[in-house]
């Protein structure tokens, strides 16, 4: 008899984040299943591995690991492209079991997720490191913003200035100066207002939801 799937919730304030997660996935179903998708609510199913997509999210010192887990007795995974070791163990000290970065493929990303579940601790160092703006799906995308800038849109529409941005998501000033130049440019605004605005009327607002599969 085969080993039972790890069972797995993807949490994420974005749909589309969460279900583009899923997607990846799916193929590995007979290894992981995605029992639960959530939006800004805490996990419900029993799930073995809650996966943390952090775009757009708190991260480091700033993760609400109780919050996000709920009554779950499941082990959090940070999901990000963002692999700063400072921020690496930051999450890990909060209580995440593992930190896993966007650079994965599918089949590494379930593999991860086994070793996880497995009572390893994972950490970039311990995976294959690749650039990660490939993976899964983020809004803004088929209008051509990376992962990254689309991440600092999301921050700008939740109110938040350059100094919160460079906080929340770990990043440089220049850095974040750098993405908003660029993401301004790409969807053809001047200013933080009409960007705001483009984000919101372009899946850039917060959803609030649940998937549960039914068994």
């Amino acid at each position: 008899m085969g080993q039972a799937a790890v069972r797995v919730a993807v949490v994420n304030d974005y749909e589309l984040v969460v279900a583009g997660i899923a997607g990846v996935l799916a193929p590995y179903a007979d290894r992981v299943e995605v029992v639960e998708l959530d939006t800004r609510v805490p996990v419900q199913a029993e799930v073995d591995v809650v996966l943390y997509d952090s775009f757009g999210q708190s991260q480091g010192r700033r993760l609400d690991v109780t919050g996000l887990l709920g009554d779950s007795h499941a082990k959090l995974v940070v999901f990000s492209w963002n692999t700063d070791p400072e921020l690496v163990e930051q999450s890990l000290e909060r209580g995440a079991a593992g930190y896993l970065t966007k650079g994965l493929t599918g089949a590494e990303l379930v593999d991860a997720l086994e070793r996880v579940h497995a009572g390893e601790r994972v950490t970039p160092l311990q995976t294959p490191m690749r650039d990660g703006d490939d993976f899964g799906r983020w809004p803004g995308a088929e209008h051509g913003l990376s992962a990254r800038e689309a991440e600092v849109l999301a921050l700008l529409c939740q109110g938040l200035g350059n100094q919160e941005i460079t906080e929340k998501a770990f990043l440089g000033m220049n850095t974040v100066k750098t993405h908003i130049r660029t993401l301004y440019r790409k969807i053809g605004v001047q200013s933080r207002t009409q960007a705001v605005l483009w984000g919101i009327d372009h899946g850039f607002r917060p959803d609030r939801s649940r998937h549960i599969r039914e068994d």
